[in-house]
Formats: structure tokens, sequence, C-alpha cells
């Protein structure tokens, strides 16, 4: 059968369908359990959160269901000189954004503590609340880190953008591979160069990560119904991770001004900027993306932290213009609404083609 290959024996899932994991609060465990019990492999970001939250999700996650699921990190969540700001550049930062507090009529915050969590702080409590997978972004866990993962039986996940850092992530050791594609929404999560020249599309990339790694692969990109699913597994990858297409459904933790946006024309137009974190990422083109196109952002995650003051605000208020829209180049196929429909969908259009 086409679903059953290393990949769903080694994770014990029914299908080889991974919902992407979306980081700042846009995951949710409606979505991510929904996947689970449709024989999928749900996906929750954790990078954002406090390490002692990590236990209390898994804990929550395992109150509704038994199935595999993912937790993932960002290996590399901190850019040079993104760990503070003086109390000068604090201000002038202030006052770069306070058009936008302005426009909503907010009150610019005070200074932070901190402006995001730590790898090494977050991956001792993964490692302590044991989810069946862990995967990672933005880099390669340590040998320490990869052997204790399989000490406890936790599968391991990397994502890599370019034929090298596979390869990479192939002798390092990891379980499974995501390989993903530019037409990927969210962030370009390269680690060996820039993002800007890791730009490898996902009809490209795949058959090259096959060829030259023993790990099983997972496309990403792009993909949003059956006939990706079917052209993926075609490649030579043993399955897909499918972001956007979830992110669209009643179930995920982004908004209802989000999710109406991916069902539109506007849809048809992303752009890869750093306005939002300070890391490239794919999204629709709004008014905030074009006014920040030639300028510097702040390093992540504090230009991350900027934006995350107003972004829910905006949304409340309707500005479409003003939040991060994530979304892949595949958007305009999207169809489906509630997480369930979409992933039978995925099962049944990829069965007709690949039998």
């Amino acid at each position: 059968m086409w679903h059953d290959n290393d990949f769903t024996r080694r994770l014990g899932l029914r299908y080889p369908i991974v919902q992407g994991p979306f980081g700042g609060g846009l995951s949710s465990i409606d979505l991510m359990v929904a996947v689970s019990e449709a024989g999928g492999l749900g996906s929750f970001g954790a990078h954002h959160l406090a390490p002692e939250k990590l236990g209390e999700l898994a804990q929550q996650i395992r109150a509704r269901t038994q199935q595999p699921f993912a937790l993932n990190l960002w290996v590399s969540n901190q850019d040079p000189g993104g760990d503070r700001l003086t109390s000068e550049q604090f201000a002038a930062a202030i006052e770069r954004f306070r058009p936008y507090y302005d426009a909503l009529g907010m009150a610019p915050p005070p200074m932070p503590k901190r402006y995001g969590q730590r790898f090494e702080d977050q991956v001792q409590a993964m490692l302590d609340a044991r989810p069946p997978v862990m995967s990672c972004v933005f880099g390669i866990p340590s040998a320490d880190i990869l052997s204790e993962c399989r000490r406890l039986g936790i599968a391991t996940m990397g994502t890599i953008t370019t034929i090298d850092e596979a390869i990479a992530m192939d002798q390092a050791g990891v379980d499974v591979i995501v390989a993903t594609g530019f037409e990927a929404g969210g962030h370009r999560v390269s680690f060996l160069r820039s993002a800007e020249e890791s730009l490898t599309g996902t009809l490209a990339l795949i058959p090259q990560v096959v060829d030259r790694v023993s790990t099983p692969v997972i496309a990403a990109g792009g993909i949003a119904d059956g006939r990706g699913v079917a052209a993926a597994l075609t490649l030579g990858a043993q399955g897909v991770q499918i972001g956007t297409a979830f992110l669209a459904c009643d179930e995920s933790g982004t908004n209802e001004l989000h999710r109406r946006m991916l069902f539109t024309d506007d849809a048809k137009y992303t752009a890869l900027t750093r306005a939002f974190s300070g890391r490239l990422a794919r999204g629709i083109r709004n008014r905030f993306v074009e006014e920040w196109e030639g300028v510097t952002p702040l390093p992540y995650p504090i230009q991350n932290w900027f934006t995350g003051t107003f972004k829910a605000t905006a949304a409340a208020q309707g500005r479409g213009d003003m939040i991060s829209l994530w979304a892949g180049q595949g958007a305009p196929l999207l169809k489906h609404r509630r997480a369930r429909e979409l992933f039978d969908a995925l099962v049944a259009e990829a069965g007709a083609l690949l039998r």
C-alpha cells in the first residue's frame, strides 16, 4: 500500500501525512489531535513557550490522544545581537514602531526582561516531557541531545532547505529529514547558508535529497492537495508535511482574519520578507511587508517581539495590513476548512492517483 513504508512504520502512523508545526501561537491542540487521530502526525510549534510550559503541553495533548504527535523547537532561536537592547536602542526601536501603535490606539510597551526563549533550556524540558517525536528547525541538535532522544525512545525529525543541509542532517543521525522547498509558507529554516541563498524549489529538492541520504525524507512546500502528496511520493519522499492547508482549518490557532485571507485572491501574491520576525518567511503581501522593503529589521527575536506586541490588537481590529499572514504558494488550491475533511481528501486523492 502507498502509505506503508519505513517512515510510517517507524513513527507508528497509518498515513504519511505530517501537519506542519506552526510557531508563535498558531499551533493548537485541537488541530494536532484531529490530524493524529486521523492517522497522520499532528505537530505543535513550541519554540515560543517557556520550558515549564512544555511539560504541561505534553500532558494536555496526551489527555486528548494516544496517537503519535510531534513537538517542535528551533535549534537556533537567536540571531547575533538578538538577546538584548540598551535603553537607548529600545527607545529608538519604539519610535520606529510608533506609527503602528498610534494607528491601533495602543500605548508602546515597556522594555521586557527578555525577548525570547533559550533552546538549551527548552530542550531539557522537552526530553523530560518525552513526546513521541521531537522535530527541529534552524539547525541540528547536538550529538548528546540526539543520543538522549534515542535512549528515551523519542523519534527525531530535522528540517533542511538544501542538499548540503540534508547530508549534514543525515550524518548527524536524525530519524527523519523534512526537505522543504521555497514554496512553503512561514519561515525559511536554513542553517548552513543564508535563507536567501537557500531557495530551492520542492520539485528539484526532493529527488536530489532522496538520492543522497539514507534517512526517510518528508517533502514540504507547495503541497496542498492529493496531487501534491502523490507527486512527492513519486519523487521518492516517504511522506509529506503540509502547513498552509492545515493552518486554514478552523481548528488551527490562527485568527479568523488570517484564515479568511487564505481563501481570497490576496493569497495568490506571497512574498519572502524579514519584516515581521527578523528572519525570512513567506506570507501574503500587505502594507507592513511593503513598508519594510529595503529596511534592515532588528535581529530575531527582537523584531519578532516588537511586531508581536501589536499583531493581536491589529487582528482584533480587522487590520490585515498589519499582521503576518503566513501562506505558502499552494494557498490558491485550498478548499477545506475542517481538518478531518482535509485529511480525508488528501488520503482519497493521493490513493486514487497512486493506485
